[in-house]
């Protein structure tokens, strides 16, 4: 088997859905003259949308949008709370501000038009929000705040009037087509949206709305994994698919949407039929114009990837719950979805050949070794799993991707890419420069040492030049990662899980 083939195989067609959607969404801009659409999920690095529907890229939502050309432009949200209280983002490692900044950098380097940032829910007293503002816009960026609608949501009279979303700074756009993003949910998209149509309606202008969201699919069933699998990456949400009523009832058609949606139709219909006119939507499925089900090719292949990231999100589960991120209301989700799909967390592939390598490490201890015993696997292109354990020199993780590269590269196992003293320099620094307790080398040290060693060495160039092919491989780790392990692995781009325990009796690790 060449080993590209697994990667090779394919379930979801780009090019089909860059057509279909484009035109979906310049549709709904000719019905109304000029469309806010909101934008739900990830426009771009959408990786859980990668993982569920192999072959979809991360970034063709943004292709799909560029595709428009000079018909659009983009507003970008951030809830000022999230600014002043340093809200993170774990899935890239960065804060929210920061995620503002990486957007606007790419929307630029797309060529796709951004030039405002609307800061919601902002109070005065928010200091650091504030500070943030003044340096957009000491980079050229226009920044407009905007404060808590009054009323929002319930009082419809009070929110479209001028003591609602008319003491909100109305924000002049150029293009028939106005995209809302944001660096995450519970960014103020939607009342931003509310706050455009109302000022547009004052100036007569015909606006409308519509919502773009990739997840649930409204057009694959209820309990089809793909919608599954959303179910699980929002179960800190305790968010829950559900057939859309109000679109069962006006069409006789099956569509499945999240409960919110549902459940806040009725208020968002009476909103936006002031709006946008009566029976303009008349269910939730009718806001969205998602074609993503449409561009699905091979429907066996997205079930099969699409239980992996419920396997995937259930492991992180039990790990955010121990760590304090998550309550246990979340894992309980996860573990239903995996038991409704009668699978367990076994079915990984790399989940056992982990903790193999965890046993012997502990069967084969080195003398003196901390009894702290860790195993990692990892799953290739073509399918070989390749495992590594901790020992005084390495992580887990670290001889895991060591291993890995020298099966690829075909490097014989006889023959050290990092020679000793470079590893006793590194563990000499750590423990008497640093006062590190733990010496051995994280994957974020062994890459640097990696990248030192191949200056001099062929075989570790070698080794570094195979890097590329460890991006998107399945991994497991009997523990939980420290920053130095996490970091490095996003870094190669691999789907790590961990096995809900810590590597060390200590409360605080360096």
């Amino acid at each position: 088997m060449h080993s590209h083939d697994k990667h090779d195989i394919l379930g979801f067609d780009n090019a089909k859905y860059i057509q279909l959607q484009s035109a979906r969404i310049m549709e709904r801009a000719e019905r109304f003259g000029k469309l806010y659409l909101e934008i739900g999920g990830k426009l771009f690095q959408d990786m859980h949308a990668g993982r569920v529907l192999p072959g979809f890229d991360p970034d063709v939502k943004l292709r799909m949008l560029r595709k428009l050309g000079d018909k659009i432009e983009m507003l970008v949200c951030i809830y000022a709370g999230d600014i002043e209280h340093t809200k993170y983002r774990a899935d890239f490692g960065t804060t929210y501000e920061n995620e503002v900044l990486r957007i606007l950098d790419r929307l630029r380097e797309w060529g796709v038009l951004a030039k405002t940032v609307v800061m919601t829910r902002y109070e005065p007293r928010m200091k650091v929000a504030k500070g943030f503002a003044n340096k957009l816009r000491n980079f050229g960026i226009n920044v407009v705040f905007h404060s808590v609608v009054p009323g929002y949501p319930d009082n419809i009279d009070k929110i479209l009037s001028e003591e609602g979303c008319g003491r909100n700074e109305y924000i002049k756009t150029e293009r028939p087509v106005v995209a809302v993003i944001a660096p995450g949910p519970m960014s103020g998209k939607f009342a931003t949206c509310l706050t455009q149509l109302y000022h547009e309606n004052k100036r007569g202008i015909r606006a409308g709305y519509a919502k773009f969201e990739t997840f649930p699919v409204w057009n694959l069933p209820l309990d089809h994994p793909v919608n599954m699998a959303y179910e699980a990456a929002t179960a800190d949400l305790l968010d829950k698919n559900q057939i859309d009523t109000f679109h069962m009832a006006a069409y006789g058609v099956s569509a499945v949407n999240y409960n919110r949606d549902v459940e806040a139709f009725p208020i968002l219909h009476k909103l936006l039929s002031r709006l946008m006119g009566d029976g303009v939507y008349r269910s939730p499925t009718d806001m969205g114009v998602n074609c993503v089900g449409l561009a699905i090719s091979n429907d066996e292949i997205v079930r099969r990837a699409s239980e992996q990231e419920i396997l995937r999100r259930h492991l992180q589960s039990s790990c955010d719950v121990l760590t304090g991120r998550a309550g246990r209301e979340t894992y309980e989700k996860t573990a239903e979805l995996v038991s409704v799909l009668g699978m367990k967390v076994e079915d990984r592939p790399v989940v056992l050949p982990a903790r193999k390598a965890a046993e012997e490490a502990r069967l084969n201890k080195d003398k003196g070794f901390l009894d702290i015993y860790c195993g990692a696997a990892i799953q290739l292109r073509d399918g070989t799993i390749i495992t590594g354990k901790n020992s005084p020199l390495m992580h887990a993780a670290s001889s895991m991707v060591i291993n890995a590269l020298k099966h690829i590269a075909g490097i014989p196992d006889w023959l050290h890419l990092l020679p000793a003293n470079y590893i006793r320099s590194i563990k000499e620094m750590k423990v008497s420069t640093f006062n590190q307790k733990a010496s051995s080398l994280d994957v974020s040290e062994l890459l640097i040492a990696l990248g030192i060693c191949a200056a001099n060495s062929n075989a570790a160039e070698l080794a570094i030049n195979k890097l590329p092919e460890l991006n998107g491989c399945e991994v497991h780790l009997t523990h939980m990662m420290g920053a130095g392990d996490a970091d490095g692995l996003r870094k190669i781009g691999v789907r790590v899980t961990t096995d809900p325990k810590y590597p060390t009796s200590q409360l605080f690790v360096q």
